[in-house]
């Protein structure tokens, strides 16, 4: 089966996490694609495959004979799609021999152009996978499972000699919770990549400092025609808090190593209000600073309008994995190697987000990521080709073999 025929067949899975959740995994539904998985994967004789209770699935491709003494790889991709957009009930439209231009996306005529997605411009001449513009796809991560499944299938069929090879497929890596209860000892794996990025001949092996802010406001209500000097409106001194954070540091002006305050939520009346932050680094100090910032404005606000008036609860969420990389460049460089074997010039850029593999590799399993072939994730305008899958799922098979030999 080729790749992009495993990932039509899993995006009618509706697998979306649930930030607001306190389970494990935070959606039942999640379950709903990793039964199907752990079939398929018994179907292609991966062997020991489980599920376990929080829908984590392990499986592992025996080494071939002679070659157990090789190091062992693992595999990781997620099972769920971002809560950001709808993940129901998703229909692709298939454009082969793409022509360049427009693609209207049917179920909403919302239109996706090259003008704003200059992806599109390199896509020329190729089979394009899109959304009907009523949902999500689902490729980030349904993708990396195709191709992990994908290259496993090829592999075997081939008798292409390799060491140990761990697959694993995580739920809720979309509200940062993919790695939490990952069995790393028995997963069996030296290393790992995970499969979760985007353009072919992506390696990312540095990710942001990642925390969550919520900041909590307490006004004091009363009739607007007697305020003076008494109302505290929750909303205006919400609007009062962001002012005090570095505006030029928002998510729309920033790119590269440059981090933000990024404001994902506000609600809330004069009497109390709500906001919901997130803060991202690559540079450790720097994301110290930001932390500090909201530190410092919850202080200022308090000393204005009185103690209590606000308060600021920051939780950290992941690290940069770069320090775990580095004593294992061996995994940059064989991931390098195995692209320019297939000609394909090697993108290594920092995610301006995070992955499993940035938990997992403080658990002990260094695991740098992979990209999928596939662009404007979390939103109606993703989209991926069936050429770009096939070069992904190629580039695992030659990493593979690259630890074979």
């Amino acid at each position: 089966m080729k790749a992009y025929e495993r990932l039509l067949k899993y995006v009618e899975v509706y697998t979306v996490s649930d930030e607001n959740s306190d389970t494990h995994p935070t959606t039942l539904r999640q379950f709903d694609l990793a039964n199907i998985l752990v079939e398929e994967m018994k179907e292609l004789a991966i062997c020991d495959v489980k599920l376990d209770d929080n829908c984590y699935v392990y499986g592992y491709i025996p080494a071939t004979k002679g070659y157990e003494d090789k190091l062992s790889i693992g595999l990781i991709a997620h099972m769920d799609t971002a809560p950001a957009a709808n993940g129901d009930n998703v229909k692709p439209q298939i454009i082969e021999n793409y022509d360049g231009g427009d693609v209207v996306l049917k179920g909403n005529n919302s239109i996706l152009s090259p003008e704003r997605f200059k992806s599109l411009k390199n896509l020329k001449g190729r089979t394009l996978i899109t959304t009907d513009g009523t949902s999500l796809l689902g490729a980030d991560d349904k993708a990396g499972i195709a191709e992990i499944l994908t290259a496993c299938e090829v592999i075997m069929k081939e008798n292409i000699p390799h060491g140990k090879i761990c697959v694993g497929f995580t739920p809720d890596e979309e509200v940062g919770l993919g790695a939490h209860f990952f069995d790393v000892k028995n997963f069996g794996a030296d290393f790992a990549y995970t499969i979760d990025g985007g353009e072919e001949g992506e390696i990312s092996f540095e990710n942001f400092n990642a925390a969550a802010a919520k900041i909590e406001i307490s006004g004091v209500s009363v009739h607007p025609g007697s305020a003076k000097n008494t109302m505290i409106n929750a909303l205006n001194v919400a609007i009062e808090f962001n002012s005090m954070l570095p505006a030029a540091e928002r998510p729309e002006y920033t790119e590269g190593y440059e981090g933000f305050y990024y404001l994902e939520k506000l609600s809330g009346n004069t009497d109390n209000a709500t906001m919901e932050y997130i803060l991202r680094d690559h540079n450790a100090e720097k994301f110290e600073v930001k932390k500090s910032m909201i530190q410092l404005a919850e202080k200022l606000i308090n000393e204005k309008y009185g103690a209590g008036t606000v308060k600021a609860t920051i939780r950290d969420q992941y690290k940069n994995m770069i320090e775990n990389i580095k004593p294992c460049f061996h995994l940059i460089d064989n991931a390098t190697e195995a692209m320019k074997t297939l000609n394909v010039t090697p993108v290594i850029e920092p995610i301006r987000g995070g992955t499993d593999g940035a938990t997992l590799s403080y658990m002990g399993l260094p695991c740098p990521n992979l990209g999928t072939g596939g662009f404007a994730y979390h939103g109606e305008f993703e989209h991926i080709t069936v050429e770009g899958m096939d070069i992904c799922t190629n580039i695992i098979i030659e990493i593979l073999k690259r630890y074979a030999n």
